[in-house]
């Protein structure tokens, strides 16, 4: 199941990650696409939000994880830096996608795989500005869920 939203602004990519956040339960993993500046950390935020979390959320980019307790925990997860597989076997990173967290990983075509199929999958294309195309994919009745609650909010 597919989902595309379109975004004209910071605020509305905060509030698209909100919502998402909003729907989101202990074990779930995010799969971010994107290029440099896409909103990937922009719509994590939103996320962290909507989860209740009041994190300071920013690029994990030299630390590649941050940990942000709360009822339901985040972890972000930023893979840039990393230029193949074995450098994410030796993150540890199965301790993040099989906890009782939210794993969110940004870049995440870097360690394909080892993604779990469960997932939800979100792919940001810069418009321009701050335009943002998110294409929401998931393969699995638990995101369809959310794709579907997602589309009855935006009325697409």
């Amino acid at each position: 199941m597919k989902l595309t939203v379109l975004t004209n602004s910071l605020d509305e990519t905060i509030d698209l990650g909100r919502r998402i956040g909003k729907l989101l339960k202990p074990g779930d993993v995010i799969a971010l696409y994107g290029d440099l500046g896409a909103g990937k950390t922009t719509l994590t935020r939103g996320i962290a939000d909507g989860l209740g979390l009041e994190a300071d959320i920013h690029s994990p980019t030299f630390t590649l994880i941050h940990e942000h307790p709360g009822i339901i925990p985040l972890y972000h997860v930023d893979l840039y830096r990393l230029s193949g597989e074995y450098e994410v076997e030796a993150l540890g990173l199965d301790e993040y996608l099989y906890s009782n967290g939210v794993t969110i990983i940004e870049w995440a075509d870097r360690t394909a795989a080892t993604l779990p199929a469960d997932r939800l999958d979100i792919d940001l294309k810069i418009a321009d500005n701050d335009h943002r195309k998110l294409l929401i994919k998931a393969d699995s009745a638990r995101f369809e869920t959310i794709i579907e609650a997602l589309n009855a909010n935006t009325g697409d």
